[in-house]
This record gives structure tokens, C-alpha cells and sequence, in this order.
């Protein structure tokens, strides 16, 4: 019985060591060496800088004077079935429920409602938009006025190493990036965790961020909440480029595979 070299099991134990992906390279929020750990159940506190509406953002205005209130109630119920119904389509078809009737903030910084014309909310907060809007409105109206002002849902895109990489649109106001990268349906084995770049507006402009999901210290980043129009690139590690399996059985079985063709090419020969 022909022996197996010796050689050849060190070379299999050799690639097979240094072609998988390790734990450390995919584990979210880990305590990394030389920095202050963040021990589970610690209060990690934040500040969430308040959000100025910008160029493309979709805000939802509701407005409400006293007769509406008596007519369809404090919950404005009547509005709210036929959100809700458009919100069914929109979530069946892909599509975004407030591009059609929510207030599209234009390249000068205003949006144009009925009656009211055009109002300036760039750089502005929710807050702020919202009396800028119930200024003009005081204009045409004399009674009791409720106005409400809410971003049309969060935007973002993600690109790159991601099981269902797209854009979305999630019907909330604050998000993390981890449930951001979870409604993309999580990162690929080879994504590169720990260089994640973030492409984000600002208005004065855009800025690239590099970011670590690896590091526990993310956190505290401001970077732990996306904001609207964030895009998400993840690249690919450095196996993907060589071709060697995601883990220990890939690995293996591509190796033999290639043993296998090998041996068939030198009995071909022989």
C-alpha cells in the first residue's frame, strides 16, 4: 500500500489553517485588545444629535384644524386607513409610501404645499419645520391648528458583501446600523467587518467614514444610528479574492478536489 507523504499532510494542515476565516473576523462587538472593555449589562450613554432636514429628504405633513379633529377624531382615523392601505401596496411592490404623499424637500431647500406655497425647511429640525409651517399656515387659518411633522421613513443603501444588498426604506425615526445591515439580511461570511466605509449627507456635502463593526466602541460612535440617505459599502475579504472556502469543510473539500484532479492528470500522463 502506497504511503501518503509526509509533506503533502503538512501543506493540506498548512492551507487549511490559513485559508479559513476565523471567529475574530465576523464576530460583531467584540472588546478588543488595549482598549477600555465595555463589560456586558454596562449603561453605555449617547447623544443623538438632533436630525436637519437636507436636500432629497421626504417629510410627511399632517395638519389638522378643530373641524377635522370633530370629523374624524384625534387620531385622524379617516387619513389613517388610507395610509395604511397604501402602505400594504408599497410594502408588496418595493415601492416608497411617502415618495406619492409625503413633501419632497427640492434643491433650494423648500417644500410646496397647498394653498401655503413654498416653505424653507433645510437646515432645519422636525421641530423647527413644523412652526415654520404653522407660520404660514396662521396666515389662512384663524382656529385651533395641530401640525404634525415627521421624516418619511428612513432611506438608506446597502452595497457591497450583503445577503440581500438593496435600498430600503424602514417606516421609523432612529435605527441602528446593526438593524440596518440586519434588514439587508445580514453580511456575507468574507465581508470585511472591520473596515466598513459609511457615505453620508451633509449639508454642506458628503464624507466618507470608516468604521469598525468588530470594535464593541462602535457604540459610542456616532456612527451607531444611520441617518437618512446613508449608504453602506462592505468589501470582501482577501479569501474571496484567492478563492480558498469560507470555513474549515470548504476549505478541505477544495483541496482534495484539487488533489483529486492532480492525481488524475498524472496517471493520464503516465
Amino acid at each position: 500500500m502506497r504511503r501518503f507523504p509526509i509533506g503533502l499532510i503538512y501543506f493540506i494542515a498548512l492551507i487549511t489553517v490559513t485559508s479559513c476565516i476565523s471567529n475574530e473576523k465576523i464576530i460583531y462587538l467584540q472588546n478588543q485588545e488595549g482598549e477600555t472593555p465595555i463589560e456586558d449589562g454596562e449603561l453605555v450613554t449617547y447623544e443623538i444629535p438632533e436630525y436637519k432636514l437636507q436636500y432629497n429628504d421626504i417629510i410627511d405633513v399632517n395638519i389638522q384644524t378643530v373641524d377635522d379633529m370633530i370629523q374624524n377624531g384625534f387620531n385622524n382615523k379617516a387619513m389613517g386607513g388610507v395610509s395604511a392601505q397604501m402602505g400594504n401596496v408599497a410594502s408588496q411592490s418595493g415601492g416608497d409610501i411617502y415618495y406619492m404623499t409625503g413633501y419632497t424637500v427640492d434643491n433650494e431647500g423648500k417644500i410646496r404645499l397647498p394653498i401655503v406655497g413654498e416653505v424653507v425647511v433645510k437646515d432645519k429640525t422636525l421641530e423647527e419645520a413644523r412652526i415654520a409651517i404653522e407660520e404660514k399656515l396662521r396666515v389662512y387659518v384663524t382656529t385651533e391648528l395641530y401640525v404634525k411633522v415627521k421624516l418619511g421613513g428612513i432611506r438608506y443603501s446597502a452595497i457591497g458583501e450583503f445577503r440581500r444588498p438593496g435600498k430600503f426604506v424602514v417606516l421609523q425615526d432612529r435605527m441602528t446600523i446593526f438593524e440596518a445591515i440586519a434588514n439587508a439580511g445580514d453580511l456575507t461570511t468574507v465581508a470585511k467587518r472591520s473596515d466598513v466605509l459609511l457615505i453620508r449627507q451633509y449639508p454642506e456635502g458628503t464624507k466618507l467614514h470608516r468604521i469598525d463593526l468588530l470594535d464593541r466602541k462602535i457604540v459610542e460612535s456616532p456612527f451607531y444610528f444611520i441617518q437618512p440617505n446613508d449608504q453602506i459599502y462592505v468589501e470582501p475579504m482577501k479569501v474571496r479574492e484567492t478563492g480558498t472556502g469560507e470555513n474549515t469543510a470548504q476549505s478541505l473539500a477544495l483541496i482534495f478536489s484539487g488533489i483529486s484532479a492532480m492525481a488524475l492528470i498524472l496517471n493520464l500522463i503516465k
